[in-house]
């Protein structure tokens, strides 16, 4: 077995891949602790060195799965992720810019690409991408026509929610977010316009229960087939090792 074969099979050990796991949970409560003027007051210093630490433990992984897998590395998007989140961290002066330094907190979307039940879920959903990309058009074509509608019904007696087209389509996305849209926003343009309810129900009815609830069927959908072939893919592995051994069987009793 070759050093790069034991350095794959180091990496691709659970226990390897567990304390990795174990390294971003804890780089992530590091950089939730940052936020804290007193603890940071009081313990600055070992935060920051402790943080490093966990900086050149990603960076190692890193460089460990580039030297066993070489440019195979780059054929996988989640390896592709890691890189570009570990490499923020390392972008020359980041230290320096306040915004460059909060998006170390990126690192622990690394959580993502290490746990199988979220990569599904993300998966799934960039799956359900280009679906969602027909209802998004309906949703918009249906808050256009809306906030056209409402900028000329209640602009003029309400200017502070419809006065604009801008601000209509921003109150109605709040009508069909549910948030305060009926004691805050409805039953007020009501006590002016007695019959506006049916312009609002029949929006509420539309976007809230009909189209979000289509978007979410599609990213249901996208996760049970992301889920399936997983489940295949795994089946297939298992199906092959099988095989393998049993041919492997074959050829001692041969001899």
């Amino acid at each position: 077995m070759t050093s790069r074969d034991k350095i794959s099979a180091i990496i691709e050990n659970a226990r390897f891949q567990n304390i990795i796991m174990g390294v971003i949970i804890f780089n992530a409560i590091l950089l939730g602790l940052e936020t804290s003027a007193t603890i940071m007051a009081n313990a600055k210093g070992l935060i920051r060195v402790l943080d490093s630490i966990c900086l050149y433990i990603f960076i190692a992984e890193i460089g460990l799965k580039l030297y066993a897998n070489r440019l195979a590395f780059f054929r996988s998007g989640w390896n592709i992720f890691d890189f570009l989140i570990v490499g923020i961290a390392v972008i020359p002066g980041s230290q320096g810019f306040a915004v460059l330094r909060a998006l170390r907190v990126l690192r622990v979307l690394r959580l993502i690409s290490g746990t199988p039940s979220l990569r599904r879920v993300v998966e799934g959903f960039l799956t359900a991408l280009p679906g969602m990309g027909s209802v998004f058009m309906l949703m918009s074509l249906i808050f256009y026509i809306g906030a056209v509608m409402a900028t000329k019904l209640f602009g003029e007696a309400f200017p502070q929610w419809f006065g604009t087209l801008g601000g209509s389509a921003y109150s109605l996305f709040q009508i069909m977010t549910l948030e305060s849209w009926s004691m805050g926003i409805v039953r007020p343009v009501m006590e002016q316009f007695e019959y506006a309810w049916a312009f609002f129900i029949p929006f509420i009815m539309v976007t809230t229960f009909a189209v979000v609830n289509l978007l979410v069927g599609l990213i249901v959908n996208s996760m049970q087939d992301a889920h399936h072939e997983e489940a295949n893919e795994a089946t297939d592995t298992y199906r092959d090792e099988v095989l393998k051994r049993l041919e492997a069987i074959e050829r001692r009793l041969e001899k």
